[in-house]
């Protein structure tokens, strides 16, 4: 029976994983042995399955050998490597946390992640771009970072103080492989195995804190929904410290005995096309604004991409635009939309390969297995279908918690279970789930709510527009109004005036963008999300300057 309540629940013959990575990693090699597992192009890397597991086994022996015991934190602090994966199993196996560390992160940053979850020890790359991380380590530890007690570098420099990580290894006798074997079966699938720290927008980053059996199932249940096999060449751009790349990414492909493709360190649209054509990958992974990038290239068009079927899109909303030319331009036939957060190891709805373009366009797909989702106003009721409000979750994917803040995990996690999205969405009577923004990012101009993403959809059908971005600035009169900040096309050129025109009588006058800004790029986070809070204190202070310069 179909409840008019917005409330679903993902009914699953499949039952949940009751493992841990270490044990399912160890039962994926064993089945896909002679299978490529990973390939880095730009490191020269071609493992199967087989080389991947030694490697990891002894970099888990390693670990153990430099006195790291189960529960202790080992942050990482790299682009997109090689040595990024062997860690991420290495420490599950071994029963160490693994701490993501944005590489994005400075000086200040990198000291209150550090001291936040007491890393015991740090990897890290010498550099990324143009920061030094050597140089940004050696300034804070030992002294501002008392819980580390050693450092690990990548690259084949050595650096006083620090292990060399490719030193690290040697090989392993059976009578190593019985200890490591053992340690692994005393782990529990309810275990913590992973911190990611959220973006911090609204306050210090909170440390969210997964365990095994979060992002094991919900990678398994991700790649199922694509109908991965030990056939499919997964491309993954995305970076690697976000739960995209490691549980959708890599998790994703191990739990189906798929191949890892590492086309960089970092998103580049060029190196993406180049690895998918030589790779002949199968699905690719990003971002929208990455997606953009691909199809925007002036080499696009030089390079077959006819191997792609699926693929998700994920991180921010998906305009319907984009996804259009995605499907019918770089033969993603099954392309999916995925949608969640940190928090719920990430996704809790997704499209399905088998939905209409349609559905898969307008929608972010259906509740995930074995999750229940509902949609609250702002008294916590549940809301009749249709009907706008809050996405709450439960089940199996939700966080143990934000590691040692228990106020703020309260406030995220009610006490019957349900975490708090703060995303504004909408559930259809067939169960398609629409995510209309974020609660902060809502705009409300004289009483009445306007949601950015409805207006950035309409502003996509503009032929000049490439990209566009709304948000609310302050207003004496109407508390707020809405701004379109607009990327045009190469080559095209349009006034303020021009855009509004457009919007006339074709949307709600309230909803008409009273400001329009052309705009070269928007500010970003590291993961290629639009940072709209930088965004909106961009415009608002370029507002004010105008308005004193008026006076």
């Amino acid at each position: 029976m179909t409840s008019h309540l917005s409330y679903v629940h993902g009914a699953a013959d499949q039952p949940l994983i009751g493992t841990t990575v270490g044990a399912m990693f160890d039962a994926m090699a064993a089945a896909h042995g002679g299978r490529e597992a990973l390939v880095v192009p730009h490191q020269d890397v071609r493992w199967t399955y087989a080389e991947l597991k030694q490697k990891v086994d002894e970099l888990a022996l390693a670990l153990i050998r430099l006195g790291l015991d189960p529960g202790d934190r080992l942050g990482i602090w790299s682009p997109n490597c090689a040595e990024w994966v062997l860690t991420q199993f290495a420490a599950a196996k071994a029963g160490i946390v693994l701490v993501n560390i944005n590489p994005a992160y400075l000086r200040d940053e990198l000291a209150y992640a550090l001291t936040r979850v007491e890393c015991s020890a740090l990897i890290l790359a010498p550099r990324f771009k143009k920061i030094d991380y050597i140089e940004i380590l050696e300034s804070l530890w030992p002294g501002s970072v008392p819980s580390l007690r050693m450092a690990i570098r990548l690259g084949p420099e050595r650096t006083p103080g620090m292990w060399n990580f490719d030193e690290l290894f040697r090989r392993a006798s059976p009578a190593d492989l019985e200890g490591l074997a053992e340690r692994s079966a005393r782990l529990q699938f309810d275990d913590a195995i992973n911190i990611q720290f959220t973006s911090g927008t609204t306050g210090t980053p909170k440390g969210a804190t997964l365990t095994h059996h979060n992002v094991l199932n919900n990678a398994f249940f991700v790649g199922e929904a694509l109908h991965l096999t030990p056939q499919d060449r997964i491309c993954i751009p995305v970076p690697l410290y976000h739960c995209f790349g490691m549980v959708i990414g890599i998790l994703g492909c191990m739990t189906h005995g798929a191949t890892i493709v590492l086309p960089g360190e970092s998103f580049d649209a060029l190196t993406v096309l180049a690895s998918v054509q030589a790779e002949r990958c199968s699905a690719l992974y990003g971002v929208p604004t990455m997606f953009i990038s691909l199809l925007d290239h002036p080499r696009f068009a030089e390079h077959d991409l006819t191997s792609l079927r699926t693929g998700i899109m994920a991180g921010s909303p998906c305009p319907i635009e984009v996804m259009r030319r995605v499907v019918g331009k770089m033969h993603m036939d099954q392309m999916t939309i995925a949608y969640g957060m940190t928090e719920t190891s990430p996704v809790s709805f997704q499209s399905s390969v088998d939905d209409t373009v349609e559905r898969r366009v307008t929608t972010v797909g259906r509740v995930h297995p074995h999750l229940e989702v509902k949609i609250v106003d702002g008294d916590g009721r549940v809301v009749p279908r249709g009907q706008a409000g809050e996405l709450l979750t439960r089940g199996y994917s939700v966080m143990l918690g934000y590691w040692g803040d228990d106020a703020r995990t309260r406030e995220a996690v009610d006490a019957a279970g349900w975490m708090h999205t703060g995303d504004l969405a909408t559930i259809d009577d067939q169960g398609y789930c629409n995510i209309v923004g974020r609660a902060k990012d809502m705009v409300i101009r004289g009483g009445e709510n306007i949601y950015p993403r409805e207006i950035e959809e309409f502003l996509y059908r503009h032929p000049k527009i490439r990209d566009v971005q709304c948000v609310g600035v302050p207003d004496d009169k109407y508390g707020e109004e809405l701004c379109a900040c607009v990327i045009l096309r190469e080559g095209e050129e349009a006034t303020e005036h021009e855009i509004r025109d457009f919007c006339q009588g074709r949307i709600a006058r309230y909803k008409v963008p009273r400001y329009v800004r052309f705009v070269t790029s928007f500010p970003m986070t590291v993961s290629g999300k639009v940072a709209k809070y930088l965004l909106r204190e961009q415009i608002a202070r370029d507002l004010g300057a105008n308005e004193v310069e008026a006076a």
